[in-house]
């Protein structure tokens, strides 16, 4: 059954966002974890935004007992694939119990080639196979779906597949219909991101800006219906792109604003 989660990108603004101004009190992973008891979710992502290999081992440990105490489920992001951050972060997911790794295609010193991306997971997966962990990669702005597939069927292992992000792949030049299609039999898990595309003041262009679930023009059904006849049932996390208004305060409101209405809405989808 697919569970609804909350991820540190659903309350970007309030973890902090490089180059804005910083909340008063910037949220962290316990913080984040309180979000999701006040919302009364039981999956809680944590991406890179809030970077978990900074924290110390205590620290790991203190956040998987509040999350268990919590009755809720940790889930571990990061980005890049080389090969020590991958381990490392196979490492934390042991830790706090997360079925997998998401992360995205990057590298320190920018994108690796397809291959060059086969030849380092190809290296690490035996030891992500022997813990019985998934690696979930994430569709992004670098990579079209069909280099992604040719990705996955290439390593080779049962433990690869997909995050499905229903909005990234715009920067591919892919649409989500299309993206949801052909990544369904893969997916691992669901970022659900709500969406508007809007023509420019000028009229010569248009804007793809977010917006709360089930507000937008993302057919959040059908991405659900897909999945589901194809027997898969991820968790389903809702990730939001709230835009900067006049103040950190006014965003923090709004961000807050929309992750309420969204969770409202997807709960009911999800019951």
């Amino acid at each position: 059954m697919m569970q609804l989660g909350i991820s540190s990108y659903t309350y970007t603004w309030a973890v902090e966002v490089p180059g804005f101004p910083v909340p008063e009190t910037p949220l962290t992973v316990p913080g984040l974890i309180d979000k999701a008891i006040e919302q009364e979710v039981k999956v809680v992502q944590i991406a890179d935004n809030l970077p978990l290999h900074q924290l110390t081992e205590r620290e790991l440990q203190h956040c998987k007992k509040y999350a268990d105490q919590a009755g809720i489920h940790l889930e571990v992001g990061t980005r890049g694939i080389e090969a020590d951050l991958l381990l490392t972060y196979l490492d934390i997911a042991k830790t706090l119990g997360s079925p997998f790794v998401r992360t995205i295609i990057h590298m320190q010193d920018g994108t690796p080639s397809t291959q060059e991306t086969i030849t380092l997971l190809q290296k690490i997966m035996p030891a992500y196979e022997k813990a019985g962990v998934d690696l979930a990669i994430e569709n992004h702005d670098r990579h079209t779906v069909d280099e992604l597939i040719e990705i996955i069927e290439a390593v080779g292992s049962s433990r690869v597949g997909i995050c499905l992000d229903t909005v990234n792949s715009f920067g591919a030049l892919e649409a989500p219909d299309y993206v949801v299609q052909q990544l369904a039999p893969y997916t691992l898990n669901v970022h659900i991101k709500d969406f508007t595309v809007d023509r420019v003041q000028s009229q010569m262009g248009f804007s793809v800006v977010g917006c709360a679930a089930g507000e937008g023009m993302l057919d959040i059904d059908q991405v659900l219906e897909r999945l589901s006849l194809l027997g898969r049932e991820p968790n389903v996390i809702l990730e939001l792109w709230t835009p900067f208004e006049d103040s950190i305060e006014q965003t923090l409101e709004v961000e807050e604003e929309w992750a309420n209405r969204s969770i409202t809405f997807l709960k009911e989808r999800l019951s």
